[in-house]
């Protein structure tokens, strides 16, 4: 196992790897946030029954299972006066609502997409049933045609951690299972392939990560990290002067000390685990003030609860004046991964080289085509910041 924790995305510490021929995706929390999606559907059904959610339990629990595996644990942790087919056929369509609310995780259409246009076979492989496969991607312009092969738990003898999924998806794909990758996010998953003899790259979130580095063939904590032409595929050519067009990304918080406590629901962060490196965009006070920022995110474990931490540098140097106020963020852009000792700060040298990078990048079209548009209604316009200075000085 190695583990991507790199400062550069250009490093490559990793042992060879076999020549992958064909790339077997998982879905829910690999390529789709569906969790946060549908984060307030299992605590009203809950309700209805007079139950209250189970953070600390539910926090534990083993992600990636067959809806049936799932079920089971669910009425039984809960007491619920249900059988596991009564409470599917009854939270599902709950959940259905919610789906096509579901974000693409940071690199995952980019990934799909690039795996396509260069011919490489791509299997979407899921302990979802087929159906709901089908309702979660439907809304993701181009995913559909993308893959070689959809797969669901119902078109196999037995769901993850058995390895039927995979094998199934590497026939589909006339694909030897030695000279297949697949990418995960749950241990169930990279069990499943590691059962099929198949190479595996984890991409899980914290709670899962410990378990993955004992199992996975590498560990990334986001898409983005991920380097094609270390597994023999072809390289990503959308890099922009060490730059990357992302999705956008935003989100708010109070500023206080050099960092952003984000808003969040329940005491759970509204980005993924996955969003998580060295970005940079704008950062907005008031609707009157714009910043070019430099923003590092990651999981700070040095408390007994992790927590997403994010750092907030202005690009053109100096300090926020702005301490314990609201700001929005819009990040456009993605410089490199983030390293654990660099998740509380990063060195003086990587900064002013990530600033570098942002300032020339964020002068380009590809980059500020984006500005202000999630972060203002539809009366503010960005011509309407470029009258005014704050846009020029930062």
């Amino acid at each position: 196992m190695s583990c991507c924790d790199c400062a550069s995305n250009h490093c490559n510490t990793e042992t060879p790897k076999p020549k992958i021929l064909g790339v077997i995706l998982d879905l829910d929390g690999t390529l789709l946030d569906t969790e946060r999606a549908t984060k307030s559907v299992f605590k009203e059904f809950l309700a209805k029954y007079g139950k209250t959610l189970n953070k600390e339990r539910e926090e534990k629990r083993e992600i990636g299972k067959t809806l049936k595996d799932s079920s089971t644990a669910t009425v039984e942790d809960y007491d619920l006066p249900l059988t596991p087919d009564q409470f599917i056929e009854e939270i599902i369509p709950m959940y259905q609502q919610k789906w096509k609310h579901a974000k693409a995780l940071p690199g995952a259409t980019r990934l799909i997409k690039h795996l396509h246009d260069h011919g490489v076979p791509t299997a979407l492989a899921s302990n979802s049933l087929r159906e709901y496969i089908n309702a979660k991607i439907s809304v993701h312009q181009g995913w559909q045609g993308w893959f070689s092969v959809i797969l669901g738990s119902d078109q196999v003898k037995a769901g993850k951690p058995s390895p039927d999924l995979f094998e199934k998806a590497a026939r589909q794909m006339d694909v030897d299972a030695a000279h297949c990758l697949v990418i995960e996010d749950s241990m169930v998953g990279v069990k499943a392939a590691n059962a099929a003899g198949m190479e595996v790259v984890a991409v899980p979130p914290h709670g899962e990560a410990a378990g993955c580095s004992a199992l996975a063939n590498t560990v990334l904590h986001s898409l983005l990290e991920f380097r094609p032409e270390h597994w023999g595929l072809p390289p990503f050519e959308d890099w922009v002067d060490n730059a990357l067009p992302i999705e956008a990304i935003n989100f708010s918080g109070l500023y206080v000390n050099g960092f952003v406590i984000e808003d969040t629901e329940d005491g759970k962060s509204a980005l993924a685990d996955q969003v998580w490196g060295v970005f940079f965009g704008w950062a907005v006070v008031d609707m009157q003030k714009s910043y070019r920022v430099v923003v590092g995110i990651g999981m700070d474990h040095s408390s007994c609860c992790p927590k997403k931490k994010t750092q907030i540098h202005l690009v053109n140097g100096g300090n926020f004046c702005i301490s314990n106020q609201q700001v929005k963020l819009l990040l456009v852009g993605y410089i490199r991964g983030l390293n654990s000792k660099e998740v509380s700060s990063l060195d003086a040298e990587s900064l002013e080289e990530c600033k570098s990078i942002a300032s020339a990048a964020l002068d380009l079209p590809i980059f500020s085509q984006h500005a202000y548009v999630p972060l203002y209604p539809d009366t503010f316009s960005l011509e309407d910041m470029v009258d005014t200075d704050e846009l020029g000085d930062y």
